[in-house]
């Protein structure tokens, strides 16, 4: 096999594709004696399938879970985070049925209806099942036939659900299942409740905003209900490397720091890992005739300006290239199609070098079989297949090892994501090396030339006190057991008013001994919310003349993408739309349409309380800027639509619609400066509007950089005018009902953010914007207007308010 970091110095050097590349040394692991405590066939067991000693970070968490301190373990990919909670949890099994503690084998009927008992939760299905696998391997080299396993999911038998109710010690689910089937019907699981030892929640830096508020809600009725069946269950969190993991697993359970034990010195051995930042080729026929780019015509580096290459066809590209190399790689994709489209061109590349390389070449993704997912799982273990283009279904914890490189076809979102992903080359101790490939998001290009930012932590975002998503959780909880005083403070309340509420609305009802459901209702209290966060029904897509659905698309979407007029496109066929109502859009076939469609919006912003503010001055000059974080209420429709003509998207024409307001109530940060100020930095009335809207959308880019959100999770809008200010205001709200914890996290670190952007904008090579800085694929507006070297002039100014720093470039020498 080649060396794929000589491959990517080769061919990325020569054009300036690879930007930077970082080498992690490898180090050795240090191990730890077997515990004690811990049961000597499990061991046995460890040992033959070649654990001879645990790391001493594995022991550290074990010993501290044993010890009934609720517990966090943060380490890297591929330390054997599992190992660290299934010793105590199996061991605590084992000596229930040894006879300790009051064990089944003491004879009494009691006793083996409080046998220690474990339940796992993990993000996905496909990693349930993968830890499944592992733990049946164990038992199988324990030689151990009286520990009990199986999964329980929404789509487990009712039959399975009945044995895993009356028989098993260790039940292997998710939260979406606490919440729809076993708490509600948790008088039928109280074998498994009155027993329950440890609860262990796996990838749990996956929970972050509004679902990461709605796990924590679940684990804390989860908890509730197992204290009033006698149990006093200890959790064991295991999370990828994060900052401030013990304030993580707290918020999740509802517990202070100081009770959580946070192991996060990894002490597994890691190989050499090398971290490549990689932007695309420039597109075919760039430079432009008369640009002479060695003359610098362009800008001192000849590379960097101009339309590149996709993400995806530069990943497919590499992939190739890695596969052909020898080199067994992963390609990590943001979405499904993407999946499918880099594994096609993956394939078609190789053909023209090596017809049996494309056979070895697969998709691996969300709505596969489980037998399908599992079978590719299986070949690219044993080397059969040398690459999978995958969704991020690979990324939490299921065990694919002995892979040589990852390939990421763009930011994935959060610094933890991408080191979960490049953690997946050269596990098990071996060489990796972890290539990440701008696309044109802003953020991508930010973080591709600026390689620090890649290398620190974050911490995960979620609000478990937001009402919006409290709320309809306590009903559920009232109706499992009638909520008390003593559970206001599990719940984080800091007393009863929105319990009085929710009385007042007719869903609970107060009696003397607490507060219940109220039965008199029509719907199940847990059908009030979706883990998921899907709030509307979504609308089907239904073809007029055969009745047949074609699909759906998200309720809150519709309006956007389904309206009347719109073009639908479904496997290659072209639609458009002729009604939309009572969830569902008529649509005609209609081939060979010379346009596409685009909705314009708009929207307003309400100020309803100010939480928290603070003013940046600048002494010389005396600007000032004030920033503001609290609760708005943001308003928008849906106003019309244009058409725009094939393939150059031109404008062709423009029509109105009659569509609903919708109003979501939430929180925002945002920052307000003079008129006389903006003139004074070189931004005047004219190119105000455009200025602040590229400030706005490149800010909104830039914030996933420091919360862990999508672009996708938070809004903005900006305005040279507001009604409520009275100023040039900013807004960057969270995309949630009561919020999501990415605005206030905006706020917190807003300095560091405002950096971030200005130096994203100036860094971009364009001329006038583009995707990579002040352009947005979700504006309402059609991107328009636009300034960017105004919006560099405003946030230039933002941070001379804050600490007197340096403008940015005059904007006739900003890049282009």
């Amino acid at each position: 096999m080649l060396d794929p970091v000589e491959l990517l110095r080769t061919t990325g050097a020569r054009d300036g594709r690879l930007l930077h590349l970082e080498v992690l040394p490898a180090r050795p692991g240090r191990t730890a004696e077997w515990p004690a405590w811990a049961d000597p066939d499990l061991v046995a067991g460890y040992r033959r399938l070649g654990v001879d000693q645990p790391w001493a970070h594995q022991v550290s968490a074990a010993d501290a879970a044993h010890a009934g301190r609720h517990t966090i373990i943060a380490t890297g990919t591929g330390s054997g985070k599992s190992l660290a909670a299934w010793l105590p949890a199996l061991s605590a099994v084992r000596a229930g049925r040894a006879g300790t503690a009051g064990g089944p084998s003491s004879g009494s009927i009691k006793a083996y209806d409080r046998r220690s008992s474990i339940l796992y939760l993990s993000p996905t299905k496909a990693l349930a099942a993968d830890q499944l696998a592992g733990l049946e391997r164990l038992l199988e080299a324990a030689e151990l036939r009286d520990v009990r396993l199986t999964t329980c999911d929404g789509d487990t038998p009712l039959t399975e659900r009945d044995w895993a109710r009356d028989h098993a010690d260790a039940v292997l689910s998710n939260p979406d299942f606490l919440h729809f089937s076993m708490l509600p019907g948790h008088r039928r699981w109280q074998r498994l409740l009155k027993g329950l030892r440890y609860v262990v929640v796996d990838e749990c830096h996956a929970y972050r905003g509004v679902l990461g508020a709605h796990v924590a809600l679940v684990l804390r009725r989860l908890l509730r209900l197992a204290r009033s069946y006698g149990a006093a269950p200890t959790v064991l969190a295991a999370s990828a490397t994060t900052a401030e993991p013990a304030l993580t697993a707290a918020r999740l359970i509802g517990a202070e720091p100081e009770e959580i034990t946070a192991v996060t010195a990894d002490m597994a051995p890691a190989g050499r890992r090398t971290i490549v930042l990689w932007q695309p080729a420039l597109s075919a026929g760039w430079p432009a005739e008369g640009v002479d780019l060695q003359a610098g015509d362009a800008q001192d580096e000849p590379f960097e300006s101009g339309p590149r290459r996709s993400a995806t066809a530069e990943t497919s590209e590499l992939l190739a290239d890695l596969v052909s190399a020898g080199a067994r790689t992963l390609a990590f994709v943001r979405s499904r199609y993407g999946a499918e489209v880099i594994a096609e061109q993956t394939r078609r590349h190789l053909r023209a070098v090596d017809p049996d390389l494309a056979g070895r070449v697969a998709a691996y993704r969300g709505g596969y079989l489980p037998e399908e997912r599992r079978d590719l799982e299986r070949s690219l273990r044993s080397g059969e297949l040398l690459a999978l283009a995958t969704t991020n279904a690979l990324e939490l914890g299921v065990d694919v090892a002995g892979l040589d490189a990852v390939v990421m076809a763009g930011w994935p979102g959060t610094r933890v994501s991408m080191w979960q992903q490049a953690g997946r080359a050269g596990r098990a101790g071996a060489d990796g090396v972890a290539v990440l490939v701008a696309s044109e998001d802003p953020l991508d290009g930010y973080v591709v030339h600026h390689p620090e930012t890649i290398f620190g932590v974050e911490a995960t975002t979620f609000d478990p006190a937001n009402p919006y998503v409290l709320a309809p959780h306590l009903c559920a909880a009232a109706s499992e057991l009638p909520l008390t005083e003593p559970d206001l403070t599990l719940f984080g309340l800091p007393d009863a008013s929105l319990l009085e509420e929710l009385e007042r609305r007719g869903l609970l009802r107060r009696r003397p001994t607490g507060w219940f459901w109220n039965i008199a209702r029509p719907e199940r209290p847990q059908n009030l919310t979706d883990l998921r966060g899907g709030g509307e029904s979504p609308v089907q897509i239904v073809e007029a003349e055969t009745g047949t659905v074609l699909g759906t698309v998200d309720g809150a979407r519709a309006d956007a993408t389904v309206h009347p007029g719109a073009v639908y496109i479904h496997q290659g066929r072209t639609f458009v739309v002729d009604a939309l109502e009572d969830d569902v859009a008529l649509v005609h076939e209609k081939s060979d349409l010379s346009y596409r469609t685009k909705a314009r919006s708009e929207s307003s912003v309400r100020i309803l309380s100010v939480r928290d503010e603070v003013t940046w001055q600048s002494r010389p000059h005396g600007d000032e800027v004030t920033w503001r974080f609290g609760d708005v209420e943001v308003t928008s429709r849906v106003a019309g639509y244009d058409r725009r003509r094939l393939p150059g998207m031109e404008i062709v024409g423009s029509y109105p619609l009659d569509t609903p307001e919708r109003v979501l109530a939430t929180t925002a940060t945002w920052w307000t400066v003079s008129e006389e100020a903006c003139a004074d930095a070189g931004v005047g009335k004219d190119s105000l509007p455009g200025a602040l809207h590229a400030a706005e959308h490149a800010s909104i880019g830039l914030l996933p950089l420091l919360a862990t959100c999508d672009r996708w999770d938070i809004g903005g809008l900006s305005t040279a005018v507001h009604p409520q200010t009275g100023q040039p205001t900013v807004f960057v709200h969270d995309g949630y009902p009561g919020g999501a914890g990415f605005a206030e996290r905006g706020y917190r670190a807003a300095l560091e953010w405002i950096r971030a952007t200005r130096d994203a904008i100036v860094s971009c090579g364009c001329a006038d914007g583009c995707p990579a800085c002040v352009q947005s694929p979700k504006c309402g507006n059609g991107n328009a207007p636009l300034d960017k070297a105004g919006a560099v002039r405003l946030l230039s100014l933002l941070l001379r308010c804050r600490g007197g720093e340096a403008a940015a470039e005059p904007v006739g020498e900003t890049r282009a």
